[in-house]
């Protein structure tokens, strides 16, 4: 799996960061998908190997214009270049309306249908064939949800010392069997594919969650995942200075819960902009209050960074 952060600043865009979207696909595949969609996203796109022709879905954390107010122009741009796929948006419900209030304002007809989907509706929908999705309430000043990404399809290796024990010849039949269908041999001998295929791998899941005061909402959904993606806009003492009215999370809350709930990678992002690199509140206020904390792998986001997640859960840097 394969986690691309795209923005990472809260608020209102540095020079260095845009806001809130980060996309997600499985290893080497085409499609893939977006989560929450800032102004500038677009120009983040760009910049990767990602294509607006192969997005399956946008999945939107809560209206709040640092997470949404991209998503009218990316439906455009991808009318501009002739998209014809559906796309399905998940979002609050009044995503839906917010769009259509603006394609009406600005006479924007696309060529491709929209599918809308709110969190409540993910359990009855087949929004992706490779990820199941769900989603989690939050805690914020309007309604807000993290969404949970595990793998629904997990290939299994054959056990290709019980098929030499058992004289299945090494041939095209392996393949098939791989594959989960049942075979005859030459002997006329029945193969049954389930008998010779190791148990699977556990499915992997990344959480990706929007602005959030209350990080223990999120103890079902993020407890023993292999990636929680969480907002850490302030240090422990500038929240407490601001006060709870913003409703976000600090760095040191968050890597506390993640540390608790047995998340493997913690990635931090969604940083408030008075933390600048080289200015009196460094971004490494941040990492050293969440490295106190918590014991895993921590990666502090930064925009056009591009994460793998392979197999036994670890998380690095793709190698370009």
């Amino acid at each position: 799996m394969e986690i691309l952060i795209l923005g990472t600043s809260a608020g209102t865009p540095t020079r260095q960061r845009t806001m809130s979207a980060l996309a997600l696909r499985l290893r080497g595949a085409r499609q893939w998908v977006l989560v929450d969609c800032a102004e500038g996203t677009q120009h983040r796109i760009l910049r990767t190997p990602l294509s607006l022709m192969s997005l399956r879905a946008v999945f939107i954390t809560h209206l709040h214009g640092d997470h949404c107010y991209g998503l009218p122009g990316l439906l455009a741009s991808a009318a501009m270049l002739n998209r014809t796929e559906p796309l399905a948006i998940v979002g609050p419900p009044p995503l839906r309306a917010m769009i259509e209030c603006i394609m009406q304002a600005s006479q924007l007809t696309l060529p491709y249908p929209l599918a809308w989907i709110t969190p409540d509706e993910l359990g009855d929908a087949a929004v992706l064939p490779d990820l199941a999705v769900t989603a989690t309430p939050l805690s914020h000043r309007l309604p807000c949800w993290a969404y949970a990404f595990t793998e629904s399809a997990i290939e299994r290796s054959l056990d290709t010392d019980r098929l030499r024990a058992d004289g299945v010849p090494a041939s095209h039949l392996w393949r098939d069997i791989q594959q989960g269908r049942d075979v005859t041999l030459p002997d006329g001998r029945a193969i049954v594919a389930h008998d010779y295929l190791l148990a699977p791998r556990r499915a992997r899941r990344i959480v990706v969650a929007g602005d959030n005061d209350t990080p223990a909402l999120l103890s079902e959904a993020a407890g023993g995942a292999d990636v929680l993606v969480h907002e850490a806009t302030y240090t422990e003492a500038v929240l407490q200075k601001i006060g709870p009215g913003p409703q976000h999370t600090s760095a040191m809350q968050v890597a506390r819960f993640a540390e608790g709930a047995g998340v493997r990678n913690l990635v931090l992002t969604h940083f408030s902009p008075r933390y600048q690199d080289g200015g009196p509140l460094p971004l490494s206020m941040l990492e050293e209050e969440a490295r106190a904390e918590f014991g895993g792998h921590l990666v502090m986001a930064r925009d056009l960074d591009h994460y793998v997640l392979d197999r036994e859960g670890a998380l690095r840097l793709a190698v370009e």
